[in-house]
């Protein structure tokens, strides 16, 4: 056997690195599909942090996914993620209520339009198909989110967008809620897990 040919560790090593790194660049679709989850859960995690629901939040608002509008401007995102307990279970049946500022930075306060709930399934998951947010005075770009499981406390807070310059200036942000956020095929596609104060 040539000294070129022999298995040492090293060579074994750099071969299988390279096969790692071509096996990940082959995935990048893949990778903007399944984002990591945020934040990791592991047992025995801190809940989600609160936040203030600010004073446009409406009651009542419609059982939809799909928060777009027709014809309206914004960059199309795709939230989703799951709805879990500090053990880091899945929770069937919470309710996850969305709301958020149009591509104008403005709320519907007479309608719904950016308005909707789901409930999570067995699994826990929840998803929804809406825009980025546009920015407006003294905010940096953001969600608002309830999200209620039968028999235990309501969970307010907000999510943030990550690379974001206002984050910096917005009193509000709070770096445990950034989303992961990948490019996809036609927008953006975010990710945020949820945990509630449920052992």
């Amino acid at each position: 056997m040539s000294e070129l040919s022999k298995p040492t560790r090293r060579r074994i090593l750099l071969n299988t690195g390279i096969l790692a790194a071509g096996w990940e660049l082959s995935c990048v679709d893949a990778l903007t599909q399944e984002l990591a989850p945020t934040p990791v859960c592991r047992d025995g995690d801190e809940p989600t942090v609160r936040e203030t629901e600010g004073p446009f939040f409406k009651p009542r608002s419609p059982e939809r996914s799909d928060l777009r509008v027709p014809g309206a401007g914004g960059r199309l995102l795709e939230l989703s993620g799951f709805v879990l307990t500090r053990r880091c279970r899945p929770l069937r049946g919470a309710v996850v209520d969305l709301w958020h500022a149009d591509d104008k930075g403005e709320y519907d306060n007479i309608g719904f339009r950016y308005r909707g709930h789901v409930t999570t399934g067995l699994d826990g998951a929840f998803r929804f198909s809406t825009i980025v947010p546009e920015l407006y005075a003294g905010r940096t770009r953001h969600y608002h989110v309830k999200v209620h499981s039968p028999g235990n406390r309501l969970l307010t807070t907000q999510l943030y967008f990550p690379n974001e310059p206002a984050n910096l200036r917005d009193g509000l942000f709070q770096r445990e809620l950034l989303m992961r956020v990948a490019d996809a095929a036609d927008g953006l596609t975010g990710r945020f897990d949820f945990v509630l104060d449920i052992r």
